[in-house]
């Protein structure tokens, strides 16, 4: 004798248990899916702004801290180098900064927030070269009337010590200003424009 006779109770929980062993295990599957999607601490870290102390940086010195994977120069410079770049404007491709590439706090003729201290991004504006600091005035390789500045040795092009591309060279814009201010006198968060002025 059989019985044709279904317990639909049993079956609704051995149902309901399946349907919460399934669930729990599509979680753990989908945990560390979804999790590889955000950014790595690694990444978190290289885009991060950057806090710098330039209190130790001497006048006519420059100092490179990396910032997204990219060099940034800061630079103190000298009155002498300040009085100097007044007297270039007519040798430069973009000298009062009007091009859209830098905050709006870096187009003046010294391109920056306090006419002492230079922030520039270390990477030239042709074809991503990284231009050497050349403070010696008069160079021989660079001309008489040299003031100061970075020289890219890929092709030659020439910027001043605010950043400014000459003429006449393959670099069709300035050096990158990236945002940045300062948190005190003495040390500059790079990555972040503040409110500080």
């Amino acid at each position: 004798m059989t019985t044709d006779t279904v317990d639909t109770g049993k079956r609704r929980t051995l149902t309901l248990a399946t349907s919460a062993v399934a669930a729990v295990g599509a979680g753990f599957v989908a945990v560390p899916f979804v999790a590889s999607w955000a950014p790595s601490e690694r990444a978190k870290t290289a885009g991060a702004p950057v806090e710098v102390d330039i209190s130790k940086l001497d006048e006519g010195r420059l100092m490179t801290v990396e910032w997204r994977g990219k060099p940034v120069w800061i630079v103190k410079r000298s009155n002498k180098t300040l009085e100097d770049l007044k007297t270039l404007d007519d040798s430069l491709r973009d000298a009062a900064s009007e091009k859209d590439q830098q905050p709006e706090y870096a187009k003046n003729p010294v391109r920056s927030r306090k006419p002492e201290v230079l922030v520039l991004v270390g990477i030239c504006t042709h074809l991503g070269c990284s231009p050497t600091f050349r403070p010696d005035l008069a160079a021989a390789d660079l001309g008489a009337d040299w003031k100061g500045g970075f020289f890219c040795p890929c092709h030659g092009s020439k910027f001043d010590l605010a950043g400014r591309v000459y003429s006449g060279v393959p670099a069709p814009t300035n050096l990158e200003v990236p945002p940045h201010y300062y948190l005190s006198d003495n040390v500059i968060l790079v990555g972040e424009d503040g409110s500080a002025a």
